[in-house]
């Protein structure tokens, strides 16, 4: 065997490889993914290359209301806030944009860049005019494809979405990040700190839960199996079973628990306690 015989054998390999695990023509997104994994099996791309496309085809299947941040957790900026104000919210939320609304969370103004506010840290602090610094907002109805959504994101050069419903209310908001990690997992910076989990014991023998938990990660957590085809978080589910807002303090019982009110605001709650009642 001469040389160019020998150092082709193993890309003959390689193609027969891909060959095989390419070997029948698929009919479904379900199809490649089967194929990909096939491949990986015989080491033919690595878990990394896998887990990247298979995010790939679960993002060109999914819609904006499945990933979208919802409202209740949106950090905005009220169009008539001071310099001051507008500073505390950047500074406390370490985010890089911010929507801007009216007299309601539905009225949209524009979005706000944090990098946008630094000029202004040198200049006239009393001329401050947050509508002159504001940028065009985009809004995407909930159905809006994430795989065309991103590549708009790409082309117009914009980095954040407001996703509306059917009825022109905001439901949330997209970010260009929110995709991407979708599709290659979490991205994390030097800035960025492990959160605490969401659910923590505590001596008692109770449970501190933030409102935002999903009822899904509640579930799993206490081996339970609280209805979630309503609603999304713990906060949403205690919501409906009080049928208002309710008051620091006031609890209410929920199948075999206990949910305690411990913080919150006049327009929603934050975080519960929540004890398990013996059956």
């Amino acid at each position: 065997m001469n040389d160019e015989t020998a150092n082709s054998a193993p890309e003959k390999s390689l193609f027969e490889r891909i060959g095989r695990a390419f070997s029948q023509n698929p009919r479904s997104s379900e199809d490649v993914a089967d194929m990909l994994r096939s491949a990986e099996n015989e080491s033919i791309i690595d878990a990394s290359v896998l887990q990247i496309m298979e995010g790939a085809l679960k993002v060109s299947d999914q819609q904006a209301r499945e990933i979208m941040i919802p409202r209740s957790q949106m950090v905005i900026i009220e169009d008539d806030f001071t310099l001051e104000q507008v500073l505390e919210v950047v500074i406390s939320s370490q985010h890089s944009r911010f929507p801007v609304v009216g007299e309601s969370s539905d009225d949209i103004k524009g979005i706000l860049l944090a990098k946008e506010m630094l000029p202004l840290l040198l200049g006239d602090k009393e001329a401050f005019d947050l509508k002159a610094i504001l940028r065009p907002a985009t809004i995407i109805p909930e159905s809006k494809r994430l795989n065309v959504l991103l590549q708009e994101f790409r082309e117009q050069r914009y980095h954040m979405a407001i996703v509306v419903d059917e009825y022109g209310g905001v439901s949330g908001l997209l970010t260009i990040e929110d995709i991407l990690e979708e599709i290659v997992g979490e991205i994390e910076d030097e800035t960025d700190e492990h959160e605490q989990a969401q659910i923590q014991p505590t001596a008692s023998g109770k449970y501190t839960v933030e409102a935002i938990t999903e009822i899904s990660d509640f579930n799993e957590f206490f081996d339970v199996g609280l209805a979630d085809d309503e609603f999304d978080t713990i906060g949403g589910l205690v919501l409906h079973a009080f049928g208002r807002l309710p008051e620091i303090n006031e609890s209410v019982d929920i199948d075999n628990f206990n949910f305690r009110i411990t913080d919150g605001d006049n327009r929603k709650i934050t975080m519960l306690e929540v004890t398990k009642l013996v059956s």
